[in-house]
């Protein structure tokens, strides 16, 4: 079931200052626009806050809220937050 979120693209950065902040885009199946959902972690770990939006153009609210209980779902959380972390260069 994990192939209900397809990332289109994924990047991490690094800083001692800010520490980690990724940035993915994806796609849902069965809605209309993609989304992009901005990470910040102080340590990389599992303190992870985020701020979900549509990538390009704004599409329904109930979309978007769909997506926000999915992301509940640790393992599709967990899928964005290693795309990213896989696009940071050691």
């Amino acid at each position: 079931m994990m192939n209900m979120i397809e990332v289109l693209q994924a990047h991490m950065e690094h800083s001692k200052e800010e520490g980690y902040i990724g940035k993915v885009e994806f796609k849902v199946e069965g809605h209309e626009h993609p989304y992009e959902i901005t990470l910040h972690s102080k340590r990389g770990k599992d303190d992870w806050s985020y701020a979900l939006n549509f990538l390009n153009e704004s599409g329904k609210e109930e979309d978007i809220e769909a997506v926000e209980e999915l992301l509940e779902e640790d393992e599709y959380f967990d899928k964005l937050v290693e795309a990213a972390q896989s696009s940071l260069t050691k």
